[in-house]
């Protein structure tokens, strides 16, 4: 008879000896592997593809987990599982990296010409590209690397050209005149995603317009006034009184000879300031809009690097700052600047080189969106594609509903060359996935491409479809797409869901996915967003050196709910890796008890005799089987924190802390009864599962784990994930009544060790306890459980019976269903009861403070009213809860007095 000998897990779990050989091991099995063909259901995932240039930062950390998470469960489901992994060329990131590498070295990256500087990022991208990768499988994602997609790979360049002319030749694609937020520093057009808006200590000016006809003037405020160079009209509301007959009027605009109409708009705030604003509609996205209702001229008085332009008179040349100065002078000498007040606005900047980013009126290409976003509303109308949480579905709707025009164009040189060439003979333009020979219209050989690049999110827009081989028709495709679902945050929803279902319905006349699930995004301990200026970032390398892998996915996935933010500390990163380590000791422990255990021919499929199994056996089988639906039915809806928190809870407390515990007499027999074998074969069927329910939560420790044990498969990564369904056979052994009984007994010795805290009995002392049970079924289970009770409790008698005499003693009492005990520690010989008067007086004071301070604060409307609503439920269950504790502390001296 063969019998298991147990392999020996080290004294202390340390992640660095495990992780890396761990996977390196999944990676050579082929476990990530997706099967084109297969006749498992499949599921697919697409990853956000991070940017080539970036570090795996926290953002990331919890993006990536919950996205394991779900790829692990799945895998372990059965489910032909594809997660498709990719890197982003980020233009504009790469780019001024480059740059920046370039300037240390004492070059210009524009002076190097677009063939040799691009040639010097791929270079870069070689030998840097793949850093974030390698931190990817630090943290356990379990992609599919082959699979691995950049997007200006050659497959993905084809897509975004082929979706580039055919918009085109539908009229979806057009050059044009428009207002733009441009870069400065970059000297390019940038999306919203890369303005930061700053808030910035300046001034609100007010000037005086005097109207051209000498009978008057308007006052009018502004944070810029150079711009004013640039205005082209000044407006008030239809409806103001107070300017009925200025409108149609025309007023003198200050510093030049110009005169500019005095028009009327409703988009003017009657109450605000004076009631007058002036209108700048090539620096102004809201006056670019009454612009264009108005026909008003549109007057740019910006050059490309931020310098003022011809347009601008005698200011031009300068830069905004310097020319705001000389205005200012000007306005004064004239007798036209009313006056100056602090006042304290948001300015964007550039997220890439900190310059101030300006509305500019430029020529750029841009994707018509009326068209396409109305079949993309549609689908999130019908239910096609669920947003979870819920709520996120009206913020992309309310986007779509005001949707503008994209632009497209970048005026960089790294990224998806724009595939329009002109030619120099006829002026017309060739569109064309190839790059063509001569023009297409004259057919001259003298054409020339266009200098600008596509925005980075061009391309991945198309990222669900463009990775699986499209426009080819391939094998995955028809496998993978549409994908299952979509784990991101929401402030890229517009930039890039919204645009990925509008390519995916354009051109695969399908959703991209099925399911977007929203995350919120990580804080520090006090609320705060995380940037490195500030100094609260955490770095997710670091911490995975420091604390394992499966500590930080741990600590992330036990905040996932809802599309809350999330609160990360050093502390509760330590709780959990304290997790890791009680999963490893409890683990060490278990396999000692599991010595000359002979593992059933049948392995997993041969299961106890359930006559031979003890009440612990049926209590921990049954805890399983809630644990296993709770978690079954918490990761079919997202709710990862619960999940986590409930197998934390199971592991901890109720294996660790409890089974184990119970089960010590049982192992200690010298004599291989037939209950000490079934026990044995419990705990081995409990150790398999356990570690299967953890293994997508925290897949490294848990794969050393099993390949320890002593009923495993092949591979815990490629094992079957427990379910109430599929675990039925091992489930239906648990009792739910012997649960209950149990349950009494382990609440009772909590209790009996609670007394024993707050009275600060040394815990080697034995007491006494008086058990008062409130039916008969309680007194019968603490009478067939009463050797166990004085055991883990430490005591030195139990008497079970009625409560009598409570003077001097400590009660208290526990609930277990319809069972009810009261449980009763004289404390006279035990404490300094004279002493513990004092402490418990005191301890109520400060608590009927606390009280009266929370009740002042849940009292005023104001608060109310303006706090967040997390901070009000913790300031009710905290008042909730220091009531009680006083109600607790009040009997308690009552006793005693």
């Amino acid at each position: 008879m063969l019998r298991y000998l147990s392999m020996e897990l080290p004294d202390r779990y340390n992640p660095k000896d495990v992780e890396g050989r761990i996977y390196q091991w999944w990676m050579s099995r082929g476990y990530f592997k997706a099967e084109e063909k297969s006749t498992r259901v499949p599921y697919s995932v697409i990853l956000p593809p991070p940017n080539v240039t970036g570090s795996l930062h926290l953002g990331h950390a919890l993006n990536h987990t919950i996205q394991d998470t779900l790829v692990r469960w799945k895998r372990m489901s059965g489910f032909n599982v594809l997660w498709m992994p990719g890197t982003d060329h980020a233009g504009i990131a790469t780019q001024a990296v480059v740059e920046r590498e370039l300037k240390k070295e004492g070059k210009n990256g524009r002076a190097m010409g677009r063939e040799e500087f691009v040639k010097r990022v791929w270079q870069w991208k070689e030998q840097y590209g793949d850093r974030i990768v390698e931190q990817m499988k630090r943290l356990g994602d379990s992609c599919d690397w082959e699979r691995l997609t950049f997007t200006l790979d050659e497959d993905v360049s084809l897509a975004v050209r082929k979706v580039f002319v055919d918009l085109y030749n539908k009229n979806l694609i057009y050059k044009g005149l428009r207002l733009i937020n441009w870069s400065t520093g970059l000297e390019s057009a940038i999306s919203d995603l890369e303005v930061e808006f700053r808030e910035i200590k300046g001034s609100i000016y007010h000037i005086r317009y005097e109207l051209a006809d000498g009978s008057g003037a308007v006052e009018v405020a502004t944070t810029r006034p150079e711009t004013l160079l640039g205005d082209t009209a000044v407006a008030v509301h239809p409806d103001d009184e107070r300017y009925q007959s200025f409108i149609g009027k025309k007023v003198k605009l200050p510093l030049t000879s110009r005169q500019i109409p005095v028009i009327a708009d409703a988009y003017v705030e009657r109450e605000f300031g004076s009631g007058v604003v002036k209108i700048t509609p090539a620096h102004d996205f809201n006056d670019y809009a009454i612009g264009q209702r108005h026909k008003l001229p549109m007057l740019n008085i910006l050059n490309k690097d931020g310098t003022l332009n011809a347009n601008a008179g005698a200011y031009s040349g300068n830069k905004v700052q310097e020319a705001r100065k000389l205005v200012l002078a000007d306005l004064e000498a004239q007798n036209l600047l009313v006056k100056t007040e602090p006042h304290t606005h948001q300015v964007g900047h550039c997220t890439r080189t900190g310059s101030v980013v300006e509305p500019f009126l430029s020529e750029q290409w841009f994707v018509k969106m009326g068209p396409l976003a109305t079949p993309a509303k549609r689908v999130v109308e019908s239910g096609t594609v669920i947003f979870e949480p819920e709520s996120w579905a009206k913020t992309y709707l309310h986007w779509m509903d005001i949707i503008q025009d994209w632009c497209i164009s970048r005026q960089l040189w790294w990224g998806h060359r724009i595939p329009v060439w002109t030619c120099l003979a006829c002026k017309k333009l060739t569109v064309s996935i190839e790059d063509p020979t001569q023009c297409q219209h004259c057919a001259s050989k003298e054409i020339q491409q266009d200098e600008d690049v596509l925005d980075t999110w061009f391309s991945s827009a198309l990222w669900p479809f463009s990775t699986m081989g499209w426009p080819a028709g391939t094998e995955l495709q028809q496998t993978f797409y549409p994908t299952t679902i979509l784990v991101t945050a929401f402030d890229i929803i517009f930039f890039w869901v919204a645009r990925m279902i509008i390519m995916g319905l354009e051109f695969k006349q399908d959703v991209p996915f099925r399911t977007v699930f929203i995350h919120g995004v990580i804080r520090d301990a006090q609320g705060k967003k995380m940037s490195k200026s500030v100094g609260n970032a955490e770095d997710p390398v670091q911490l995975i050196e420091d604390n394992g892998a499966d500590a930080l996915r741990y600590t992330l996935l036990s905040q996932v709910a809802s599309g809350r933010d999330l609160k990360f500390s050093a502390q509760r990163l330590e709780g959990y890796r304290n997790f890791m380590n009680k999963l490893w000791n409890g683990t060490r422990f278990s396999l000692n008890s599991l010595r000359n255990f002979v593992p059933p021919a049948g392995g997993l499929s041969a299961l106890p005799v359930k006559s031979e199994l003890s009440d612990p056996d049926q209590w921990i089988i049954f805890k399983l089987g809630v644990v296993e639906r709770e978690v079954d039915e918490m990761l079919k809806s997202y709710r990862f924190s619960e999940a986590a928190n409930s197998l934390y809870a199971f592991v901890w407390n109720t294996f660790c802390d409890w089974y184990l515990e119970f089960t010590k007499p049982i192992f200690a027999s010298p004599h291989e009864t037939p209950e000490k074998k079934a026990t044995q074969l419990v705990l081995a069927h409990i150790l398999n599962r356990t570690v299967r329910l953890l293994h997508p939560f925290a897949p490294f420790i848990t794969e050393e784990i099993y390949q320890k044990l002593p009923l495993k498969g092949e591979a815990l990564i490629v094992d079957t994930y427990p379910t109430p369904k599929n675990d039925k056979a091992f489930l239906a052994l648990g009792s739910e009544d012997v649960a209950t009984e149990l349950d009494l007994v382990r609440e009772v010795i909590t209790a009996i060790r609670n007394i024993r805290g707050e009275n600060r009995i040394k815990p080697g002392v034995r007491i006494a306890a008086r058990l008062s049970p409130m039916d008969d079924r309680a007194q019968k289970i603490l009478g067939t459980n009463k050797a166990s009770i004085m055991t883990m409790a430490k005591l030195e008698s139990c008497e079970i019976s009625a409560s009598g005499d409570l003077a001097k003693c400590a009660v208290q009492p526990v609930h277990v269903k319809t069972l009810n005990v009261d449980v009763i520690v004289p404390l006279a010989g035990l404490v300094d009861i004279e002493e513990e008067v004092k402490r418990i007086r005191k301890a109520i004071e400060k608590l009927q403070r606390e009280v009266a301070s929370l009740t002042q604060r849940m009292s005023d409307k104001s608060f109310m009213a303006n706090a967040p609503e997390d901070v009000v439920e913790q300031g009710k269950r905290q008042l909730e809860e220091s009531r009680g504790q006083i109600s607790t502390l009040e009997s308690a001296l009552a006793r005693l007095l």
